[in-house]
């Protein structure tokens, strides 16, 4: 098979060839955004899964339909380590210099951009990664009290305000969601919260690792009122099914059936690994139809892709104590676990693991689905962590 024309795309964020089985939420996504351009009432959402099952891609394709359809976007990603206002700044800027070419929303444009200028020059003292050009001079007294709570709320109004007089819509797009510290999540709900309040025509779409329910119900206890909580997980057998077939066809290359079960069955229908079982799949075979012997070779080479890049990594970043707990974890299996059976493999009270517990789950490592119990964020890291660190050493 010619690597040249290989249809899958395993990589971090990159759309896959088949956007298979997300058609529903994408549906009901541009829906709001639409509903906020005339003016109804339009909730907004926050996309909840674990890594690998798509959300940033979910995330790129909202932005690109919604470009498509005339409503603009503010797109970012949240690291860890840099603030909320670092990143919203410069692309919000970018929204209004963009709404300043539509000649009713000039005005109204101008207003937001000189709101923009008092915001950074207050802010800037508190958060200091701030770096954005200033088209205008603040205006006293409009988004510049040095509060983020009160000034992000003061400029996503103005925000709004150009947006509908543009009689169009801005929808901001936030991945990684789960790092931004809880004071600036508390000040973005605030801020969606009145946007909402006024029928303004902004929207906020946010991914995140499953903990971001909790968070932002800790950051303010109405946020589970005020957003939607998708959870985006492995796909159906049947989306996944298509996932595999459909770019083959497209190359006009046939796949037996026991080929494609093999595969949903080693990816758990997770669409990351999807893509990697199907590019390394390609690579095995040597011709139509691809069938099940070459997905079995295929398998060697996709792990060793994965430990080697996805997983090693997450596992890189990892304190040697961190890398026992999750490894304890994997051999109890999959998960979720209580954190008292995790503990009791090493002989120790719950509380002498407590602080390594909450600093995986800062790392996005593990998150906690109910009170008391640990879940790997990462699909099938159990099986990587036995393969890295076999035997019973570790336990010293």
């Amino acid at each position: 098979m010619n690597p040249v024309y290989n249809p899958f795309a395993p990589g971090a964020g990159t759309p896959p060839p088949e956007l298979a089985g997300r058609t529903r939420l994408r549906e009901q996504l541009m829906l709001a955004l639409e509903r906020a351009r005339i003016g109804r009432p339009a909730k907004s959402a926050m996309l909840v899964g674990l890594r690998g099952v798509g959300k940033t891609v979910l995330l790129d394709r909202i932005r690109e339909e919604a470009e498509n359809i005339g409503i603009y976007t503010v797109r970012i990603e949240a690291p860890e380590g840099r603030s909320l206002p670092a990143l919203l700044a410069p692309e919000i800027r970018l929204a209004l210099l963009r709404l300043s070419q539509v000649e009713a929303a000039r005005d109204y444009a101008v207003r937001g951009l000189r709101a923009l200028a008092g915001f950074v020059s207050k802010l800037r003292i508190v958060f200091k990664d701030i770096e954005v050009g200033l088209d205008y001079e603040p205006e006293l007294g409009l988004a510049d009290n040095g509060d983020l709570e009160h000034d992000l709320q003061a400029l996503l109004e103005q925000l709004g305000i150009a947006a509908k007089a543009a009689k169009s819509a801005v929808v901001i797009l936030i991945d990684e969601l789960q790092y931004v510290a809880q004071p600036q999540l508390a000040a973005l709900i605030t801020a969606m919260h009145r946007i909402e309040q006024r029928a303004l025509p902004v929207v906020l779409v946010g991914a995140g690792l499953p903990q971001l329910r909790g968070h932002m119900g800790n950051a303010k206890s109405y946020a589970e009122r005020l957003f939607d909580f998708p959870e985006i997980g492995p796909l159906c057998p049947n989306a996944a099914r298509q996932a595999i077939i459909k770019p083959l066809e497209k190359e006009n290359v046939e796949i037996t059936d026991e080929a494609v079960q093999k595969i949903l069955d080693v990816s758990h229908n997770y669409a990351y690994y999807l893509q990697q079982w199907g590019s390394h799949t390609w690579s095995a075979a040597s011709t139509s139809p691809i069938v099940l012997s070459d997905v079995e070779r295929a398998s060697l080479t996709a792990i060793a892709a994965l430990d080697e890049g996805f997983f090693r990594v997450r596992f890189d970043r990892l304190t040697p104590r961190e890398k026992k707990y999750l490894r304890a974890m994997a051999a109890l299996g999959p998960g979720p676990h209580r954190s008292g059976d995790i503990a009791t493999y090493f002989s120790s009270e719950v509380s002498s693991w407590a602080p390594t517990r909450s600093s995986l789950i800062k790392k996005g490592m593990v998150w906690s689905p109910n009170h008391g119990d640990t879940a790997f964020t990462v699909p099938m890291f159990d099986e990587f962590m036995k393969r890295i660190m076999p035997g019973d050493d570790w336990l010293d």
